[in-house]
């Protein structure tokens, strides 16, 4: 018998929205940024996701700490921006009281009367950080296993590619979407749309696209042929490919997608590494947020390669954003309540029993009536 999918329902109401927002989003990691994102002391990184707002600093000591982005005297946001330098403080701009890299209060302005305040006990508050090969992330409750659990079993094909010695290349983009986070997660699992909605990847991968669910982390590749695309993009790239000696042969052909639960994937080219982060803001409106790393090569080749992979991208993703939004607007109609995954949809089954397993009433074909 075949699995279903999600039902419509979840995809637009706003009470299990909120289920989601405090469980699967407050036990969840999520990635803020690369240590080489903040390479100097004061350096910062922020990230906002459901009312919450980090901030991430490279200390004095080197050291790199995730604060809450919150002053603890009124609550004022510290730092502004994506990004920046916040020097050997981190200052309030509301009332002046002054935080070191570390998060610890060192000055209160005297004329406001905190004569007796413990400095101590005031502190910037902790969020809890993991950093997995260079990337740095944080979570607000405990609950599932640690990024490096979660990515171990791809441990050995992730390797060669460095991502310690990532750089960052330009800034974190940020793309809002008129639909439910789920259906970005949704349609990166999904390989059935490929042959259908995607001809340049077609075209590069031929029929070699493949899946496999793991317990938290699903996994999608494909190798690009070498046979030479009709579309000059496309053949151009595959003609660059070999220049990436660093991997293997197989692995220089290889475009590899890492779906970390619940909404962070790793894009793994020979030429560069990206992260797609899936930021729910509403039960209809997803915030795409994402950046490319690469390795340090000044090669007019590598640089090539780069730019057409962009080029690549750029048309597949706006072929989903019509896709994501076509499945959005037909689960409001009254005419669907979800369908058969197919035996290959693996990834889609995978992220279906782990929702379910943290919200039960995911399982419903209906919302939950409320109780008189």
């Amino acid at each position: 018998m075949l699995e279903q999918s999600l039902p419509a329902w979840i995809y637009s109401d706003p009470g299990f929205f909120e289920r989601e927002r405090e469980t699967v989003f407050r036990t969840g990691w999520q990635v803020v940024c690369h240590l080489n994102d903040v390479p100097m002391p004061g350096d910062f990184q922020t990230l906002d996701i459901l009312g919450e707002r980090v901030v991430t600093v490279r200390g004095e000591d080197g050291e790199v700490r995730s604060f809450h982005n919150a002053c603890r005297h009124r609550a004022s946001r510290l730092v502004d921006g994506q990004e920046g330098n916040c020097g050997r403080r981190l200052v309030c701009p509301y009332h002046a009281w002054s935080y070191g890299l570390d998060g610890s209060l060192k000055n209160v302005p005297r004329w406001q009367g905190f004569e007796g305040l413990d400095l101590a006990e005031h502190g910037l508050k902790p969020v809890e950080q993991e950093t997995w090969r260079g990337f740095v992330f944080v979570r607000f409750q405990p609950g599932l296993p640690s990024v490096a659990e979660m990515m171990a079993p791809y441990e050995a094909e992730i390797a060669p590619h460095g991502f310690e010695d990532l750089q960052p290349q330009g800034r974190v983009t940020l793309r809002p979407r008129p639909v439910n986070w789920k259906n970005v997660a949704d349609n990166y699992a999904d390989a059935l749309h490929i042959p259908v909605a995607h001809p340049g990847l077609t075209r590069l991968f031929g029929p070699s696209y493949a899946m496999k669910a793991g317990e938290w982390t699903d996994t999608l590749w494909g190798d690009v042929t070498e046979t030479p695309s009709p579309n000059w993009v496309e053949r151009n790239y595959q003609a660059l490919l070999d220049n990436f000696d660093h991997l293997d042969p197989k692995a220089r052909r290889r475009w590899s997608y890492y779906r970390l639960w619940p909404n962070l994937a790793f894009d793994v080219y020979p030429d560069q590494v990206d992260f797609m982060q899936f930021i729910p803001v509403s039960p209809t409106e997803t915030l795409i947020r994402e950046i490319a790393y690469v390795r340090p090569d000044a090669r007019r080749e590598v640089k090539a390669a780069r730019y057409l992979n962009w080029r690549i991208n750029r048309q597949v993703n706006a072929e989903d954003t019509v896709l994501i939004a076509r499945v959005q607007e037909g689960m409001q109609t009254s005419g669907y309540v979800s369908g058969p995954l197919g035996p290959s949809e693996v990834c889609l089954a995978a992220f279906a029993r782990r929702l379910k397993a943290q919200i039960p009433e995911a399982a419903l074909p209906h919302a939950p009536k409320e109780a008189a």
